[in-house]
């Protein structure tokens, strides 16, 4: 009950008092399509890159392409936690991951090769990378982080805007996910030890990653 009348509260200051709520959900929604608009444009520049790149190969890529929106109540608890205007004025201004793309990849090298196809692209601009990868954080977790900007057209005006793409192994995915659910789900006594035991398990994750990888290479090899 607490946690909804939060959410309830947070989307009461993103859209304003009552007499302007109407108005602010228009403005919030239309914001929210070109995010959509955006998110589409990249995807497709992502599904064109696994087609691509599957030709020399005989296999793709990328494994799978999801995406997502962040909800009214995060955007607003989001820009509370910097310290910026709760407004839909301030969402584009002082956010980046409003709009997000998750690739999942089978090998290491695939998230790199499609990071560099994705952003030589002359239309992308690349605001900003974060390799954690090769920096985990200190949780364990992995996965490599791009914001870009793209041009999105519209009927009579184009607008550039910003997506968070990030690239991750299959098994980096597997473990971001259940990280979540127990993070988020446990509030026991025991939060400090399971904490511990799941950056193991992230060790462990890396470690068959870069074995598959190598693998991999080996057949490549063989093959040719």
């Amino acid at each position: 009950m607490e946690n909804i009348q939060k959410r309830e509260e947070l989307i009461r200051e993103l859209l304003g008092d009552e007499e302007n709520v109407f108005g602010n959900f228009l403005l919030f929604d239309s914001l929210m399509t070109k995010y959509r608009c955006a998110i589409r444009e990249v995807t497709t520049k992502l599904e064109v890159l696994n087609d691509e790149l599957s030709l020399p190969t005989k296999r793709n890529p990328i494994e799978s392409i999801h995406s997502r929106i962040k909800r009214p109540a995060s955007i607003a608890q989001k820009l509370r936690d910097k310290n910026k205007p709760v407004t839909i004025e301030s969402i584009s201004e002082n956010l980046n991951d409003v709009a997000g793309i998750r690739v999942i990849c089978p090998f290491i090298d695939d998230i790199y090769e499609v990071a560099r196809m994705l952003t030589v692209q002359d239309d992308i601009k690349v605001i900003e990378v974060k390799d954690y990868i090769k920096n985990p954080k200190p949780n364990g977790y992995r996965s490599l982080h791009l914001i870009v900007e793209i041009p999105v057209f519209f009927s009579q005006y184009k607008q550039q805007m910003r997506v968070e793409v990030q690239i991750r192994t299959v098994a980096m995915d597997f473990w971001a996910s259940l990280e979540h659910q127990i993070k988020y789900k446990n509030h026991s006594e025991h939060t400090a030890q399971i904490a511990e035991e799941l950056k193991e398990c992230a060790e462990v994750i890396a470690s068959t990653d870069e074995k598959m990888q190598e693998l991999h290479k080996k057949i490549q090899y063989e093959e040719f």
